[in-house]
C-alpha cells in the first residue's frame, strides 16, 4: 500500500537567540505498514514523525518526506 498525503506544520524554533514562527505545508508518501497505520489517522492528527526528504523524482528538484514511522502526540 502507498499513502500520499498532505501535512501542516506550526511550531517555533530558536535561530540565533530569537524565536522564530514556523508555518508550511509539505507533501509526504508512506509505504507498507506505516501507509497502513497513518491512513487509520484521523485527519488534523498531532503526530510524530521519523523518515527521510528526497527528490520527488531523478530529475526533480522538489522533495518530498518518505515517512518511514510515526507515533501519536
Amino acid at each position: 500500500m502507498v499513502l500520499q498525503a498532505g501535512l501542516k506544520h506550526q511550531g517555533a524554533v530558536a535561530e540565533a537567540g530569537i524565536e522564530r514562527q514556523l508555518e508550511f505545508e509539505l507533501d509526504a508518501i508512506a509505504i507498507g505498514d506505516a501507509a497502513q497505520r497513518l491512513e487509520r489517522q484521523a485527519l488534523g492528527s498531532e503526530i510524530e514523525l521519523d523518515g527521510f526528504l528526497a527528490p520527488r523524482s531523478r530529475r526533480s528538484r522538489s522533495l518530498i518526506l518518505h515517512i518511514t514511522e510515526f507515533k501519536t502526540i
